[in-house]
């Protein structure tokens, strides 16, 4: 008997390695679920594969059901965000999106919007200037962390609610990441926090708030950026459990 077939658009997110051809390959899909699927030969040279499953392409593909994992028939690509594998610093701020969808998603668990973010930021990450490449990647995680069900509090205190205004560019604002997020001065005693710049809370809100094209003219310098990046990296330790790999990469690899 034939296998059951199904169609699929979806980002490739990661590779491994599997026996002496074949690929594991990692995808989200548009529903926003994880898909992991075999490229049987994909490592030969002689392979259509190679070129149709690239790292951060948007791929179409037709797979067969299989016992374990399902076996990729055919692909074909959709966008292949070529740019941002050929530039190192386009692939060092991609590698960090792809890394947390990995760690985040999984088969069966449903979330479109997650899909239609990270084709929305690899688009604008493809056609962007490398110094613009955190930028994206900072924006993609906070709003990738939103729709996971792990925005920060940004604006109100996590203590009581209220309102924390970023009225002073010399006056910290206190976060706690074990609470999540924001805490005001009444607040503070009662909860573990640390200080950190009112201007990068200030930019994760802008951050979170707009759209890649907005993002894209604003006047963000590398240091706002970076100090975004440790925020969620931070972030992401404490609600998700993960030390990105790919991120501590971003922070030294003296590419910006």
């Amino acid at each position: 008997m034939a296998s059951a077939t199904y169609t699929a658009r979806a980002i490739v997110l990661r590779k491994t390695k599997l026996g002496e051809s074949d690929l594991i390959v990692t995808m989200l899909a548009e529903d926003g679920s994880q898909v992991r699927v075999v490229a049987k030969g994909a490592r030969k040279p002689s392979s259509s594969f190679a070129a149709r499953l690239e790292l951060y392409a948007i791929v179409d593909v037709l797979c067969a059901k299989g016992r374990s994992l399902d076996i990729v028939q055919e692909a074909r690509i959709a966008a292949s965000n070529e740019h941002i594998r050929r530039d190192m610093e386009h692939a060092a701020a991609a590698a960090p999106m792809a890394e947390f969808l990995d760690r985040v998603t999984q088969a069966g668990l449903e979330s479109p919007r997650l899909f239609a973010l990270t084709e929305a930021a690899l688009a604008r990450l493809d056609v962007a200037e490398p110094a613009q490449a955190p930028t994206i990647c900072a924006a993609h995680l906070l709003k990738a962390l939103a729709f996971s069900g792990l925005r920060p509090s940004l604006a109100s205190c996590v203590g009581c609610g209220c309102e924390v205004v970023l009225d002073r560019a010399d006056q910290p604002v206190f976060v706690s990441y074990s609470e999540g997020g924001v805490v005001c001065t009444a607040c503070r005693s009662r909860v573990e926090a640390i200080a950190v710049p009112p201007d990068t809370i200030g930019w994760c809100r802008a951050l979170l708030c707009s759209t890649f094209a907005e993002i894209g003219e604003m006047d963000i310098d590398l240091s706002s950026s970076f100090a975004v990046l440790r925020f969620c990296q931070q972030w992401i330790r404490e609600h998700v459990g993960a030390n990105l790999k790919s991120l501590n990469f971003l922070f030294t690899c003296g590419l910006f």
